[in-house]
């Protein structure tokens, strides 16, 4: 009886690995027990990778905050009001990118019509659009302009709103002739002018003394800053 135990129990071959034993049986010709379930290697996977996307979710929300408060702190929005020759309120704002070394105004017209003007230092150009007109119109900044804009650009302040005093502003008239045959295409500008002009013809303008009798003015822009210098930039049309 015991040879005869030994003897079925001979009919199973042991194939034992390391950590792991499997019992075939040359009956079936397949393995008697399964091996260890590979479940919790799938487990494993899936854990990590639902981790990395987690990671990669929580850095890319890290980083577009980080790029919002760097954008918020490098611009800056300064209200500057005045009351012109006529004792209505002018209000303006600029919106100062310091990083960009660009500032930006936005004029109120007694009449409620808004117009903007783009300084653009690092061009050397300064970009106005009139509301009430069909163009842009661009010329090249002077000493006097980079001056106007210095204490706004370059000099740290924490007032956010300026109230120029009538009696002590000083005031100044510019005029600019608009040359017809200098028509511009947008696309060509650099880009914070493309942006402003994208929807508008563009025109260079030069500096002149004035119209003359025979020229007729045909808008103006008034601009203050907040060193109590108030420009009122005119133009009008010169011959072809």
């Amino acid at each position: 009886m015991f040879t005869s135990r030994f003897k079925v129990s001979s009919t199973f071959k042991r194939v034992c690995p390391r950590f792991l034993c499997v019992v075939t049986s040359p009956q079936d010709g397949g393995p008697a027990a399964a091996p260890h379930s590979r479940f919790p290697h799938k487990a494993l996977w899936l854990g990590l990778s639902a981790s990395l996307l987690l990671l990669l979710v929580v850095l890319g929300l890290t980083g577009h905050l980080g790029l919002s408060q760097l954008r918020s702190q490098s611009s800056q929005i300064v209200r500057i009001s005045v009351h012109d020759q006529t004792g209505a309120l002018i209000n303006q704002s600029a919106v100062v990118d310091q990083k960009n070394d660009l500032v930006t105004f936005t004029v109120t017209s007694p009449a409620n019509q808004t117009s903007t003007v783009l300084f653009d230092i690092n061009h050397g150009l300064i970009c106005y659009k009139p509301v009430y007109q069909d163009g842009c119109f661009l010329r090249q900044m002077e000493q006097s302009d980079y001056d106007n804009v210095q204490s706004l650009l370059h000099e740290q302040t924490h007032q956010s709103h300026f109230l120029l005093s009538g009696n002590e502003t000083r005031r100044q008239t510019e005029f600019l002739g608009v040359l017809p045959a200098s028509q511009v295409e947008a696309s060509l500008l650099e880009e914070p002018l493309q942006a402003l002009c994208h929807d508008r013809s563009v025109h260079w303008t030069r500096r002149a003394e004035g119209p003359g009798k025979q020229r007729l003015v045909y808008f103006c822009i008034d601009i203050c800053f907040p060193s109590n210098i108030c420009v009122s930039v005119c133009f009008y049309y010169l011959p072809e």
